[in-house]
């Protein structure tokens, strides 16, 4: 069979949305405002989800619906009405419906039978026998646990039928809870993980407390401040994607429906470049091996591993000596349309100046230089700034810059920023 693989991207809104979209996706996923993993996530009401799916179809591009808690007695009435809500969108529906639990997936069954059915990553598929266990029972799809290597991958592509599709993920944040059994936020705060609340206590910092000395913290000392002994590294294959298709995976998933519009962005304008200059030639992706590895740590990121994949992770896969994101850009905003002036109109995401040298992210991998020139509030006068939190204003580069609708305007830094 010739496979054609997927690069599937996180939408946390509407807007981020549009964003994958135009910057290269294959397939996007996003969450309602019920019954999905990302409970903080801003999530899509009803209305904005036909949108996004509209606009998604009209660029060719699948979206997918995460309905992947593990459910309670009492989710399961509202669980029918909201499936059998998404079958029943008119004019277009969801492409797929992510789902871990057994009890989501029959009445997915039974109420949305046009809709793909993928069984996530939270329901913990690590053998070939439980891909071909919820193949029978129709799974379109199954997400590979994190915890599977290449070579467990190319066994299950081996033992599963052709048209059953492989999904995993290649980049973004790591659990280092087995894949569908974290129990550790729940236990501390009452918040689920497997509701969609997780407070990620693997971020915290940790001390020893000997059992005779109650109250007595003893630290961990790695550096001044603290130790943190659950923190993993973010995943990043960019390097390898020429194993993972090789294993038999169909689609390329990327973490991060919490992430900005510029973080989706980049990783997604990076990889789409990549899986085209691999299906071009070999010589071609290796040539622009720097391009990619440059572009991925412009935006934020922990620090990078390969994971499970090329077997047990080293120890040096878990951060321990530090909390940080590394924030290569600052997200400034997204280019609306020009008005009648030319000036293009922004909505603001971190303050920006008149005379402030800035970069042009365009969709199709060139960045430009430019320098502010001019700026105007929505009635057209000048102003020097954009100080407030989503103001809407309009922005006029130096002379030979074009700016298209969904560019993305960011500022270079060059510090660490502290994790919540």
């Amino acid at each position: 069979m010739n496979r054609k693989v997927e690069l599937l991207v996180p939408a946390s809104s509407l807007e981020v949305l549009k964003i994958a979209v135009i910057y290269g996706a294959d397939a996007v996923y996003i969450g309602g405002e019920a019954f999905g993993l990302r409970a903080k996530a801003k999530n899509f009401t009803m209305e904005e989800m036909a949108e996004g799916i509209a606009f998604a179809h009209a660029h060719n591009v699948k979206v997918h619906v995460t309905a992947n808690i593990l459910a309670h007695n009492y989710d399961l009435e509202g669980v029918r009405q909201y499936l059998t809500e998404l079958e029943n969108m008119k004019p277009d529906r969801p492409d797929a419906l992510i789902i871990a639990d057994p009890a989501i997936f029959m009445i997915a069954g039974e109420v949305a039978p046009h809709i793909e059915r993928h069984i996530s990553t939270q329901a913990n598929n690590t053998n070939y026998e439980t891909y071909l266990f919820w193949h029978k029972l129709g799974a379109d799809r199954v997400v590979a646990a994190r915890e599977l290597s290449l070579k467990e991958i190319k066994e299950i592509r081996a033992h599963i039928p052709e048209e059953m599709e492989i999904e995993s993920f290649i980049h973004g944040a790591m659990c280092i809870s087995y894949s569908g059994r974290c129990l550790l936020s729940n236990y501390f705060t009452g918040r689920d993980a497997n509701k969609g609340a997780c407070t990620h206590p693997c971020r915290w910092k940790y001390s020893v407390v000997e059992e005779k000395r109650p109250g007595e913290y003893l630290p961990v000392y790695e550096n001044e401040r603290g130790t943190f002994i659950f923190n993993s590294k973010d995943l990043c294959m960019i390097e390898h994607i020429p194993d993972m298709i090789d294993a038999g995976i169909d689609s390329f998933k990327i973490e991060g429906r919490m992430k900005t519009a510029l973080y989706v962005a980049t990783v997604a304008r990076t990889y789409r470049k990549a899986f085209d200059d691999f299906f071009t030639s070999r010589e071609q992706y290796e040539a622009n091996m720097d391009w990619y590895r440059e572009q991925i740590r412009s935006c934020t990121y922990r620090q990078f591993t390969t994971g499970f994949f090329y077997g047990k992770p080293s120890e040096d896969a878990q951060i321990y000596d530090n909390n940080t994101y590394e924030q290569g850009y600052t997200y400034l905003g997204i280019v609306g349309k020009p008005n009648a002036d030319g000036l293009y109109r922004m909505e603001q995401r971190n303050k920006f100046s008149v005379g402030e040298q800035i970069e042009i992210m365009k969709p199709n991998g060139e960045n430009q230089i430019a320098t502010v020139t001019a700026m105007r509030d929505e009635d057209g006068l000048p102003i020097e700034s954009c100080p407030h939190s989503k103001q809407i204003f309009f922005v006029e580069l130096d002379e030979g810059r074009t700016l298209d609708e969904y560019d993305i305007l960011r500022r270079r830094e060059n510090h660490p920023i502290a994790l919540d």
